[in-house]
């Protein structure tokens, strides 16, 4: 680990939230992780099928296959299906949204994060962004037990600052990432400054974190 990492400034500042989320819903029933990647949340999901467009070195890939078409499994097989910072990767998303729903049990849960406000990542297969009303239409025919956001506007900032030390280098000089994780640290010390935020410049609708890097969603089939 390097000096920078033991400081902390480079710990994820999403990555905690999202466990924190996932382990309301852990489940032991039969669940489908799509998009399993790297696995970082299996440990809550311990019945699952995993799911991936490829095969990658060292993770667990039970199925190889595109979530816009899950014709390898059959309709209602699943009591959860699990879809974590993937839907910004699907080209069409409505489509695999209605494949989550076909291959759920009646009742069974859909749980989901992803991006709003983020930089471009894992491109050029980045497609969308997605804000809560989108979220909410999307998912129509689930009924959303829970939309959660991820972080307040000023986090935002820092988490955008964060991104920046890691995907970027400044004047050209690698070890002043260290300047934006610091901005990032300072920028989240102030998380609580902002009173009141609105939809609009003219302050006429009343709105919460104008800014916010993803969503958190569990939704229940109808």
């Amino acid at each position: 680990m390097s000096l920078l990492d033991r400081t902390g400034l480079t710990a994820k500042i999403t990555r905690p939230r999202i466990h924190a989320f996932l382990k309301k819903y852990a489940s032991e029933k039969k669940t489908l992780d799509v998009g399993c990647g790297s696995a970082l949340y299996g440990n809550h999901f311990p019945n699952r099928i995993t799911l991936d467009i490829e095969a990658r070195p060292g993770i667990k890939t039970d199925i190889v296959g595109d979530a816009h078409n899950l014709h390898m499994i059959d309709d209602a097989s699943f009591d959860v299906v699990l879809c974590t910072e993937v839907l910004e990767h699907l080209h069409t998303p409505s489509m695999a949204i209605a494949e989550f729903r076909r291959v759920l049990k009646p009742g069974g849960l859909l749980l989901l994060t992803t991006r709003f406000i983020f930089p471009l990542h894992d491109v050029p297969g980045d497609y969308y962004r997605y804000t809560k009303y989108g979220l909410r239409h999307l998912l129509r025919d689930f009924e959303i037990l829970e939309l959660q956001e991820e972080a307040n506007t000023i986090e935002t900032l820092a988490v955008l600052y964060q991104r920046i030390g890691f995907q970027a280098t400044t004047l050209g000089f690698r070890p002043f990432k260290i300047l934006w994780f610091l901005k990032a640290w300072i920028v989240r010390l102030f998380s609580g400054i902002l009173t009141c935020e609105y939809g609009d410049i003219r302050h006429n609708k009343v709105e919460t974190n104008i800014l916010c890097s993803g969503y958190y969603v569990a939704a229940r089939k109808r």
